[in-house]
């Protein structure tokens, strides 16, 4: 291959590249705003109500008694997952906003302050990083009860060191350049630089960050779900209905499937959105 080629041939690998990335972003947010029109449609109708139970048409299959059929109680499959749609996105979203909003304060700030803080910030993130949520949950809930809210500051408390980190990162680089350094020559405050010129161009990255940690936000949900930490019955949620579905796996498969299937669409959606996203508001990973 010829120098010419291969000049040519770099532009032409990266250009696919993007191209490649441009379709995991609109494929993820198809994917999540259809999951939305879900969640949101759940809260004004369903097919029948979710905990409805009909014991004379129980472990139906799907097309026999309802789209998706029905669970050992006989409530409508398709109806739970709907419902539960809503209670796995509202957790997430409640509890990835919280703790990226109370990382990135910490993390900028650090940043800002630098020395004993900094390390104090970052010492404190690895030892909440040895804490897994569910973990976390479950010493939450000795004290304030399993519901709602102790699923949100479970994950929550999680994602603090996660935006903490990447905010810290991005914000030491954002500290180092010339109109920052100019700022402080004409005498910004700290407050003021980090509100003006940091936070803006470090936003790309947090929001970014937030869609992937969205992702990782719905396995931990149906994980503390599946052991009954998170949304109390009646009200269905993805986790729970993979609790209930094992007793009756060889005899109704499609009640593990179904909502098994739909914890992978969430989260697959949420990754490529975040992919595509961080290619977009990232200018660095669209240079690399």
């Amino acid at each position: 291959m010829t120098a010419v080629e291969t000049r040519g041939a770099a532009p032409s690998s990266r250009r696919r590249f993007r191209a490649l990335r441009r379709m995991n972003l609109i494929l993820g947010a198809l994917i999540i705003l259809a999951l939305v029109g879900v969640a949101i449609l759940s809260l004004f109708w369903t097919p029948v109500p979710p905990a409805k139970m009909q014991i004379l048409h129980k472990l139906q299959p799907p097309f026999g008694f309802g789209l998706l059929g029905t669970d050992q109680i006989g409530r409508d499959v398709l109806s739970m997952l709907m419902a539960g749609c809503w209670n796995s996105l509202s957790i997430s979203v409640s509890s990835v906003a919280i703790g990226g909003t109370i990382g990135t304060i910490i993390g900028v700030s650090a940043a800002a302050q630098r020395g004993l803080f900094e390390a104090l910030v970052m010492r404190a993130c690895d030892v909440i990083f040895a804490l897994p949520p569910i973990l976390s949950a479950m010493i939450l809930g000795a004290f304030l009860g399993t519901g709602r809210s102790t699923a949100i500051i479970a994950i929550a408390v999680f994602m603090v060191p996660v935006f903490a980190r990447v905010a810290l990162g991005s914000a030491l680089q954002a500290w180092s350049r010339d109109y920052v350094l100019a700022a402080r020559a004409i005498g910004n405050t700290q407050l003021s630089i980090t509100r003006r010129h940091v936070l803006p161009n470090i936003m790309g990255s947090i929001i970014a960050q937030a869609t992937i940690q969205l992702g990782l936000a719905i396995l931990t949900e149906a994980g503390l779900a599946f052991l009954g930490l998170s949304v109390p019955p009646p009200a269905p949620t993805w986790g729970r209905m993979l609790a209930d579905a094992q007793t009756y796996f060889h005899a109704a498969p499609w009640l593990a499937l179904l909502p098994g299937l739909a914890i992978a669409l969430c989260v697959l959606g949420f990754n490529l959105l975040g992919d595509g996203l961080r290619d977009l508001l990232d200018p660095r990973e669209a240079t690399r």
